[in-house]
């Protein structure tokens, strides 16, 4: 007769039955592993470098004990493990355990065949299923072991900064038999247990699993495993009755999340992914059924190049369908801050590699983590060939929560799809599926109370969804995630490699690197003979700034192409640096990682992205150098009787007139007025003279004024703008007579550090009010005005700043440099401006959006810290103000307060954060009409986008020459890009975008030879079949908002 049963201890006894920890002595989990046997020889030597196989292995070997600690953080130890397997094992299965706290791989035959993590669940391998007599049973392995875990090193929780002590400890390292049949055994008990606990009381099938569990623990006797069959057949009753056909279907993929920098440095990730991989492959050999998908063009490259055995491996796989690349971008980016160029870029390298490497594109877009998704993503995805996006990182939203799939219990779309996806395997720091995983699906396949679940993959996934579609829900905009919008700001500060000495050096003085050796300043109009801070250029070398560093690379990259292109037109006898090109961009793309540009890393990844940017700085400037003086060789060559003039060079797609500064007669520097033509170049001699010269005055109390017939304005002693209007209309711009007003915050987020920033914050606000050196004039007027004044920021914070005005401009920029050495505080700029807007303006890739400037509803105030690129406006009708920035991205505008976010100081993962030298620019830019009108999109371009500055000569007697490249009639049309085509040398790409958010035709004109144009698509394929017409106005191009479009000129020869 059955006793009658209690839930609470039925199900204490199982757990107790198949508990690792409690009762092992009798239980079935203590019969997992039969006997044992120690190594018969293990030795070690320990490098602090990661080499290969081949140089570890003839390296001198010292003994090494079970339980010995190795380490500290970050270094390698290579074992030596010599094996004997006892005869008497023969017919039996064994393994080798190795269980330790740092990250493992198993080499044999020069070959790595096996990763070992413990947190991974991956602590041993397989020597032989059945040990036959003629298998070897004498043999070495050997454990490569970085003295890191699958989440690197953190001192006392994940995110923590590493701890440069920890040290690791081999635990265990023994020949034992496994018992397949105990593991088998335990599988069933363990799913029968889960669906008893997870199913819930008032489920009737948790009933049925948890009396199966019970009812094979009593027919179960551990010291006899010929009564483990009769217990599984009572599993395979449960586990075969059948779901009826409307249950819900799961589409399980392995998966393994790996960050390509995270709380590790890069070269790390590339041991991560061979660990991951090769255990992928490993199981693929043992598992035909298993899919395994696997994003990030730049992993697979780092794979090929470093483990070429293994990269074979799975290009096998690839072909047969399991191993199945996704994604089709160079690595998982951010999807905030990149350009749209970049972003382009990210698709263009990762597709292209896909192609050349398995033959085929990817169709899905594949970025499960990153901190919110662009609104231009998914014209730039079905330019570059994807029509499918899978995330799932808006499930982590704080406030509201998004309409996404999930899985059974949470889907949000129950009755309009029966289908979701279930990506298994450890991740982010690497692991991937496991045996059991495996194991434990096959069970549930297709099990009365559960979801069926099918091995399957991102395409048949998709199918089905597609066939579907009509029934689900479309989500227009961009997809903001309610949390993570600390990273818009945090670790704009790293430290930077001083450069040396020579050329580079004597350019650097300028306040904005880098230049070239020609004294090519990429920055030059920025660089007056007032720089304010002349006594801090030694700590400006030794110090840059990260998110700066992604802008200003973008633009080094952006000059590069635009020049180099120019000069493959103009000189044949120029290359095109296309491999030079490809390898800076990849840099760049990879610093553009999801936890690497948003800040959210360790410090030795904040130092590895550190070098890559002074590569590309390095690299560009000697680039461009090169692509100048073959497209302006003869402007550049000194001429017997011509006069010193200067070249100047426009690499935007509109005619700018701009003040400059250029060296003088006597060496110093010297400021000139010029015009430059659309994405070319000006011969200047004689400066233009301005209509209005700036005119700065003392004011009463301290107050000074400026004005130069486009702006006025007035600030106090502090720097705060007290007034400032448009001279034509008198409006005033600033409410309150109180604008550029520093204000700082207590920010300390709920856990994730670097990441977050809390709605909470906006109410620790405290005014930035004491001075160190009031306002005082520094450039009295002509073409340029500005004046300076310091404050104490915090406890022990200084901040410098410069106000400048130049002739005809139509902003104020503020050029300003903060010594930071506060800890979880947050520093912002704000303007409130006498303007009145529900909506506020923010530039994205490739356009703009609006976002609420009110908290009516919880997606409104959710929205409290959000991002932007180079500029954001608030305008009413016929008026507004906008914001530029040359290097931030965190914003907000709160009714009518316009704020720039400029500097936190987070203290987890990277303790440093931020801490040190920073120098940026941001503008103020009121204006008469819409922003579109004003041309708000245009300056803050010419803000980011310098104009080039060459000395050069002429004769005295010739015309200065001008030359333009290319132009556009509309200006609501943005020629972006201008590059060498990918696969043909005689040909340009050039890319352009609506930027206004209208429907417009457009000319787009060009002096180079054109003879034919063809639209493409962001992968440079061609788009249909006719030439676009050349007529006389150039090519007539039609654009819808924000429309991105590509188009192939092939040049005559």
């Amino acid at each position: 007769m059955a006793a009658i049963k209690h839930r609470r201890t039925a199900l204490e006894r199982v757990e107790k039955f198949i508990s690792d920890t409690y009762f092992t002595d009798c239980n079935l989990r203590g019969r997992l592993f039969g006997d044992r046997c120690p190594p018969a020889s293990l030795s070690y030597f320990q490098t602090p470098r990661r080499i290969p196989y081949g140089e570890a292995v003839v390296q001198e070997f010292g003994p090494a004990q079970v339980g010995e600690s190795f380490g500290p953080t970050w270094e390698t130890c290579w074992f030596k493990v010599e094996l004997s397997i006892p005869p008497a094992w023969a017919g039996r299965e064994v393994h080798f355990v190795w269980e330790s706290d740092g990250e493992g791989m198993v080499w044999r035959d020069a070959q790595p065949v096996q990763g070992l993590t413990k947190e991974g669940e991956k602590t041993s391998y397989i020597l032989t299923r059945s040990l036959k007599e003629s298998e070897p049973h004498s043999l070495t392995l050997y454990v490569e072991l970085a003295c890191n875990g699958l989440f690197g090193a953190g001192k006392g929780s994940m995110i923590a900064p590493p701890d440069p002590d920890r040290r690791v400890t081999l635990s265990k390292a023994e020949l034992v038999v496994f018992n397949r049949d105990v593991y088998e055994l335990l599988v069933d008990l363990e799913i029968l247990l889960d669906m008893a606990q997870l199913l819930g009381e008032e489920n009737q099938r948790s009933f049925q699993a948890l009396y199966t569990a019970n009812q094979m623990v009593n027919v179960c006797d551990v010291t006899d495993p010929s009564t483990f069959p009769a217990a599984r057949d009572l599993a395979a009753a449960i586990f075969s009755q059948r779901n009826g056909e409307s249950q819900h279907t799961i589409h399980a993929m392995g998966h393994c999340h790996i960050d390509s920098a995270w709380l590790w440095p890069y070269e790390e990730t590339i041991r991560k992914c061979a660990r991951s991989w090769v255990t992928v492959v490993h199981l693929m050999e043992h598992n035909p059924e298993l899919t395994f998908a696997c994003s990030q063009a730049q992993q697979f490259e780092w794979v090929q190049r470093s483990y070429p055995g293994l990269y074979a491996r799975i290009r096998d796989f690839v072909a047969k369908g399991q191993f199945v690349p996704v994604g089709g971008t160079w690595v998982e980016m951010d999807g905030n801050l990149p350009s749209g160029e970049s972003m382009v870029r990210q698709f263009l390298q990762g597709q292209r590699f896909f192609q050349q490497q398995f033959g085929r594109i990817c169709s899905e877009f594949w970025l499960p983590d990153t901190f919110g998704y662009s609104a231009q993503l998914p014209q730039l995805m079905r330019g570059c060939g994807i029509q499918r996006f899978l995330t799932q990182k808006l499930s982590w939203n704080l406030v509201n929560s998004f309409p996404i799939l999930k899985t059974v219990k949470n889907n949000k779309d129950k009755g309009r799809v029966n289908h979701s996806a279930f990506l298994f395997g450890f991740g982010d720091g690497g692991g991937g599926p496991t045996q059991k995983m495996l194991d434990r699906m096959k069970r549930m396949s297709d099990t009365d109370g559960l979801p069926r679940v099918q091995i399957s993959t991102p395409d048949q996934l998709f199918s089905v969804l597609e066939k579907e579609s009509s029934q689900l829900c479309t989500w227009v905009g961009e997809l903001f995630l309610e949390l993570h919008n600390g990273t818009y700001t945090t670790q704009a500060q790293v430290r930077l490699p001083f450069p040396g000495k020579g050329t580079m050096q004597t350019q650097l003085q300028a306040p904005n690197p880098p230049a070239l050796g020609l004294g090519f300043c990429c920055w030059c109009e920025r660089s007056t003979p007032s720089y304010p801070f002349p006594e801090h250029l030694p700590s400006v070398l030794n110090r840059h700034q990260i998110k700066k560093g992604n802008r200003e690379c973008e633009r080094i990259l952006h000059d590069v192409e635009v020049l180099s292109t120019l000069a493959v037109a103009q000189d044949r006898e120029f290359q095109y640096p296309s491999s030079q090109l490809q390898q800076l961009w990849r840099l760049l793309l990879l610093n553009q990682f999801h936890d690497v540009l948003p800040g959210s890393c360790i410090q030795l990844v904040v130092e590895d992205a550190l070098q890559y940017y002074t590569e590309i700085r390095r690299a560009g400037a000697q680039l461009q150098e090169e692509a100048v003086e073959s497209l302006c060789k003869d402007l550049l060559q000194p001429e017997e009787g011509g006069t010193q003039s200067t070249l100047v060079l426009n690499t935007l797609s509109w005619e700018r007139t701009e003040v400059i500064s250029r060296p003088g007669p006597n060496g110093k520097e010297t400021l000139a007025l010029v015009t430059v033509p659309s994405m070319g170049y000006a011969l200047v001699q004689e400066p233009l003279v301005p209509p209005q010269p700036v005119v700065v005055c003392d004011a009463e109390e301290g107050f000074i004024t400026m004005e130069n017939g486009v702006i006025s304005v007035c600030m106090d002693t502090m720097g705060h703008l007290v007034s400032l209007r448009l001279m034509d209309s008198k409006r005033e711009s600033i409410a309150d007579g109180c604008a550029n007003q520093f204000a700082l915050f207590d920010d300390v987020p709920l856990y994730w550090d670097a990441w977050d920033v809390m709605d909470y914050h906006l109410e620790t606000r405290k005014p930035v009010t004491t001075v160190l050196e009031p306002l005082k004039v520094i450039l009295g007027g002509g073409l340029r005005g500005s004046v300076r004044f310091s404050l104490k920021v915090g406890k022990s914070s200084t901040l410098t700043q410069e106000i400048i005005l130049d002739a005809m401009c139509p902003y104020l920029r503020f050029q300003t440099q903060v010594e930071w050495k506060e800890a979880h505080k947050f520093l912002k700029v704000e303007f409130p401006v006498a303007v009145r807007s529900t909506n506020a303006t923010y530039e994205i890739q490739f356009g703009h959006l609006q976002r609420p400037t009110h908290w009516n509803t919880s997606w409104d105030w959710a929205r409290f810290e959000v991002w932007a690129h180079k500029w954001m406006d608030l305008s009413e009708h016929g008026f507004g103000v906008a914001l530029l920035n040359d290097c931030k991205y965190g914003a907000s505008v709160h009714r009518n307060i316009l704020s720039l976010s400029l500097l936190r100081a987070p203290k987890s993962p990277d303790s440093t954060a931020d801490i040190g030298l920073h120098q940026f620019t941001y503008a103020v830019m009121p204006h008469q009409g819409s922003f579109q009108e004003a041309g708000v999109i245009q300056q803050a371009y010419s803000l980011n986008f310098p104009l080039h500055v060459v000395p050069a000569s002429c004769a005295s007697c010739a015309p200065c020459p001008a030359w333009s490249a290319f132009s556009v009639s509309s200006p609501a049309v943005v020629l972006e890009t201008v590059k060498q085509a990918e696969d043909r040398a005689e040909a340009v790409v050039v890319r352009l975008y609506e930027a206004h958010g209208s429907t417009v035709t457009a000319w787009l004109q060009t002096s180079l030879p054109v003879q034919e144009a063809v639209l493409c698509d962001l992968l440079e394929r061609p788009v249909g079949w006719r030439s676009l017409p050349l007529e006389k106005q150039g090519l007539r191009l039609s654009f819808t908002p924000f429309r991105v479009l590509s188009v192939l000129l092939v040049l005559s020869c």
